[in-house]
This record gives structure tokens, sequence and C-alpha cells, in this order.
């Protein structure tokens, strides 16, 4: 058997490891039953799910039926910049607030785009800031400080 698409294939790697990882990770809290889901229910089958269609991509990959690709070169300061931008939004979001260090978050992860502009990235800020705050402050209830502790009222 060959690899034609080599996306695909480790595509397919990947959900398979992942949604066996999810899968073995929930294993370790109650399961319940269909009718009465423990904490683990879901996460578990939704694992087994994301293995059984990475399988699927996996094995599609090898048909030879299907389109030959290749994998591009990995652009290495791309990738450091999104999780460089991941890393430091999560040191920063108590001591700054959600506000603010979302506005860190996407200034540092546009510096990822080859196509960086500052319109595109102050509508994202004002998007995801408020999308955010609907969402987990407002719809969820998330307790997390929104502002800076010297700003908050």
């Amino acid at each position: 058997m060959q690899i034609r698409s080599q996306k695909d294939f480790f595509s397919g790697l990947f959900y398979l490891a992942v949604g066996l990882g999810f899968a073995l990770v929930a294993r370790t809290y109650s399961m319940g039953t269909a009718a009465k889901m423990g904490p683990g229910y879901f996460p578990f089958w939704l694992g087994i799910v994301l293995a059984i269609l990475g399988l699927i991509v996996t094995i599609q990959s090898l048909s030879s039926k299907g389109e030959v690709d290749k994998l591009d070169r990995w652009d290495i300061k791309t990738l450091l910049w999104i999780l460089g931008a991941v890393v430091l939004f999560g040191l920063l979001l108590r001591p700054l607030g959600l506000v603010l260090s979302l506005v860190v978050l996407i200034l540092v992860s546009s510096m990822a785009s080859h196509e960086f502009g500052w319109k595109g990235t102050i509508l994202n800020i004002i998007f995801l800031i408020a999308f955010a705050m609907g969402a987990f402050v407002y719809g969820l209830n998330l307790q997390f400080p929104i502002w800076p502790a010297f700003i908050a009222p």
C-alpha cells in the first residue's frame, strides 16, 4: 500500500490519536448510562467517534482513487507566533483580565499572518471581545476577571 494523500494520512492519524486519548482519559470518570449520563459518558463517545473518523480518513488516504498530495514544509515561525500567543494569553488572563488578554492574543497571533493588516486585526479584536463577553461572561457566567484589578470597579 502506498500513501497517496499525505495530508489525509497524517490528519487521520492525528484524529485517531486524539480520539483514543480522549476516550482513555474519559474512562477515568464515572460513565453512567445513556439515560443518566456521568461526566465521562459524552467525552468517551465523542473520542470514539473522532477515532473512527480518523481511521476512515487514514484508510481513504491509501485508496488508489484518492488525490495525490504531499505535506508542505512546516512554517516554524508561524507556528511559534500562534503558540506563543496562546501561552501569553494564559499567562496574562489573571493579571490583565479577559479584554486586554484577548487584545494581546489577537495582536500577537495576527503577526503570524503573511497578510497582516491593521483593519482586519482591529475588526477581529472588536468581534472576538464581544463574542467572548457574550458567550463566556454573560452566557455561561464564567468567573474570571474581565479587566485588570487596577481598572475594575
